[in-house]
Formats: C-alpha cells, sequence, structure tokens
C-alpha cells in the first residue's frame, strides 16, 4: 500500500444519485460551510426536513464543523436533489477517511436509491392507470 493511502486527503470528491437528481460534492477541510450551487443550504434547501437529510451523514460521522461542502446538482426535483447530496457526501467521507465505512454503510447512506419514476405507457394516462370499465 502506498504511503498517500494511509492518511485523509485534502480534498475529495463523490457523486451522488437520487431518482433523475446528479449531486457533484467536493469535500475539503473547513469549518463546515455547506454550499449548493453557489448558494448557502438554507437558501437552496428552505424546508427543514432537506437540510437534515443533507446533513445526516456528516452528523453520522461527527464530522459537521470538520468540512466544508461544495456541491453542484442538477436535475429531479428538490427531494431527488437533497437525497443525491447526502449520497454524494458519504462518497467523498469514505473517500477521505476510510475508516467511517461501517458507520455511513449501516447508516444507508452508501446506498444508492434505485427507485425510478415508471415510464408512461401508450393508450393510458399514467403508467399504470386504466380508463374506467362500463358494463353498460
Amino acid at each position: 500500500m502506498s504511503p498517500e493511502t494511509t492518511h485523509p486527503v485534502d480534498v475529495a470528491q463523490g457523486t451522488g444519485r437520487r431518482k433523475r437528481a446528479v449531486a457533484r460534492v467536493k469535500l475539503t477541510l473547513g469549518q463546515g460551510v455547506i454550499t449548493i450551487n453557489k448558494r448557502p443550504l438554507d437558501q437552496y434547501f428552505p424546508r427543514p426536513q432537506l437540510q437534515q437529510i443533507v446533513r445526516q451523514p456528516l452528523e453520522a460521522t461527527q464530522s459537521t464543523s470538520r468540512f466544508d461542502v461544495d456541491v453542484r446538482t442538477e436535475g429531479g426535483g428538490m427531494t431527488g436533489q437533497a437525497g443525491a447530496v447526502r449520497h454524494g457526501i458519504a462518497r467523498a467521507l469514505l473517500e477521505m477517511d476510510e475508516s467511517l465505512k461501517e458507520v455511513l454503510r449501516s447508516s444507508g447512506f452508501l446506498t444508492r436509491d434505485s427507485r425510478e419514476k415508471e415510464s408512461k405507457k401508450y393508450g393510458r394516462k399514467r403508467a399504470r392507470k386504466r380508463f374506467q370499465y362500463s358494463k353498460r
């Protein structure tokens, strides 16, 4: 094993995905500032639930004030983007420090949520909705 992999890295990157959203996360040593698309966390995600989702991997590893997080996210909606950011932060934390793997894995932050919207079928209103049946 090379000496670079034994101690933590200064900058770590992680890609997170959820639904149609993709988040590219850059983690650097700092004071705990979270920036998403060049805006602060509370401005980009005004809902407290979404802010909590984004902070979950940092809180689980007790590293809320150790790292600055810079995120570029696109696609999907607010909830999908928040989930993608959480996934990306978890992957970046893992790259930063391999010893956090057990904590992140047991909390389920490293697993990509593969649920996607089912595509609409032709001749129907939605993916599974049928037209009302009339006997007479």
